[in-house]
């Protein structure tokens, strides 16, 4: 939402110093030029990205518009896995496999709706969780595993910004060439009166004066918003990777989730007062509804 803030914040700065100036909006209005740059720009795009990187393109920019993470948002992953792995303390590993195996239907996974709704993110912890409970592996085994899995995604998730940065740069030279086209058409009118010379002229100058807005107001920045997204989503896998693996060392479950709070950024860290409360208040929720199911039969 921030983002289609400054989206606002730029356009008005742009239009309001040019009215201020004393400019009339309606000389920006040329659809040729509009044409030319968004067709040169989406095709550049479909000529650049194949079709999944076009499909995630979309899904990131879709996203912009969504919640992004916070301090809320690690800590339910932290107490998610507190609570995971008291289950593997108190009934052995093997009670893990239900909510592995089928983590929509887990009693403790459908409590964070949110981390069921980020799929990559149940894919890598069934994943990793499946390998755990598996056994057989050290480790340093596990670690460069889960180290493997995270480059693969951060991979595929770095393709949308890079292809669209490199829209952004095309979009300044889109411009220059939709201006040399505005000159081509001015000098069929050279010998016309000077008004009509002097429109085409303009119009061909807002074919530049778009391209270098578009890349720099907006599509330059979309892709930096979008990178800094998926580091903020490459460190929520960071702290699940660093709590899985203390948990497999057999740490506590307190123990393993500090491993993991300790990777989040300061500004979205939950503190460890507070995320010790918030375990225990699931465990007691737990513990409380276990024994009313249990007078229940």
């Amino acid at each position: 939402m921030l983002a289609l803030v400054g989206f606002v914040v730029v356009l008005g700065a742009v239009l309001g110093g040019f009215l201020f100036e004393g400019g009339h909006l309606l000389v920006l209005l040329q659809p040729g030029e509009f044409l030319i740059l968004g067709g040169c720009a989406i095709g550049t795009l479909l000529v650049s990205a194949p079709p999944k990187v076009l499909k995630e393109i979309i899904s990131q920019l879709l996203g912009i518009l969504g919640k992004a993470y916070t301090r809320e948002s690690f800590k339910d992953l932290l107490v998610m896995l507190f609570e995971i792995f008291d289950v593997a303390r108190r009934d052995g590993i093997i009670a893990l496999e239900s909510h592995v195996e089928n983590p929509n239907d887990s009693s403790i996974l459908t409590k964070y709706p949110d981390f069921l709704a980020d799929h990559h993110a149940v894919d890598f912890f069934s994943d990793t969780m499946r390998m755990i409970i598996s056994g057989g592996m050290t480790a340093q085994d596990l670690e460069s595993l889960i180290d493997e899995d995270m480059e693969t995604h951060h991979e595929e998730v770095g393709e949308a910004p890079k292809i669209l940065s490199k829209v952004g740069d095309a979009l300044p030279g889109f411009g220059i060439v939709a201006a040399v086209l505005g000159v081509v058409i001015t000098m069929g009118a050279i010998g016309g009166p000077p008004e009509e010379i002097g429109e085409k002229v303009g119009a061909a100058l807002v074919g530049t004066f778009l391209g270098i807005l578009m890349s720099y107001g907006f599509v330059q920045p979309l892709a930096s918003n979008l990178e800094g997204a998926n580091m903020a989503k490459q460190r929520y896998y960071i702290c699940m990777k660093q709590a899985l693996l203390g948990f497999f060392k057999g740490m506590a479950p307190s123990i393993s989730v500090e491993l993991g709070r300790r990777t989040i950024y300061s500004d979205l860290r939950p503190s460890f007062i507070d995320l010790e409360q918030s375990c225990r208040t699931a465990i007691r929720g737990d513990k409380a509804s276990a024994q009313k199911e249990a007078v229940g039969a």
